[in-house]
């Protein structure tokens, strides 16, 4: 299992805007979250080991989110050529799976990845109402064969510090999963 750690982008920078696909094609935007005094914007996908560890988890910590006014969204990137385990449909699959804990969109141009500045599954960027970076980083400590349960501790504390309305701590531990599957050609320098 390749291991690859998250780009940690400067904290308070912009959420860049996107508009994706989820499964169904139904198309959202960053403004369909407007109302949401947290929002997460996390990169996952299917098939990587990393994030099927934290899942149920990652599903738990959805419904609590929405629960206290905050959502999170999640975006595939990966090259599903390559990679058809990630593919649409198995994207809806995976989602009733789980009950629809959130939104799962599809970046088949992988801009929207690159915008971010993703660089593996998972990929974790929490922003405060007002749109801005606030943490970037891991769910929490736990990952496949290490005996820490998978409990979103890191983004957790994070998110509580958000919805207070008071700064998260600047010591934030990089996220650490699969790389994003990047189509030829179209990776970032230096990934």
């Amino acid at each position: 299992m390749a291991r690859t750690e998250s780009s940690m982008r400067p904290l308070g920078t912009p959420a860049p805007a996107f508009r994706l696909p989820d499964a169904e094609g139904r198309e959202w935007s960053l403004a369909d979250f407007g109302d949401a005094r947290a929002l997460v914007v996390a990169f996952i996908c299917n098939h990587c080991p990393f994030v099927r560890h934290i899942l149920p988890a990652l599903a738990d910590y959805a419904r609590e989110l929405a629960g206290r006014g905050g959502a999170l969204v999640a975006i595939n990137a990966n090259d599903v050529e390559a990679y058809p385990q990630d593919a649409p449909e198995h994207m809806a699959a995976l989602m009733a799976h789980y009950g629809h804990p959130f939104v799962y969109l599809f970046d088949a141009s992988q801009s929207t990845a690159r915008a971010y500045g993703a660089a593996c599954t998972p990929d974790f960027f929490l922003f405060d109402a007002q749109r801005r970076l606030a943490y970037r980083g891991r769910f929490d400590g736990s990952s496949p064969g290490n005996d820490v349960p998978a409990d979103g501790a890191a983004l957790r504390a994070a998110t509580d510090a958000v919805l207070a309305g008071e700064a998260v701590p600047g010591d934030q531990v990089p996220s650490i999963g699969c790389n994003i599957k990047w189509r030829p050609g179209n990776a970032p320098s230096g990934a």
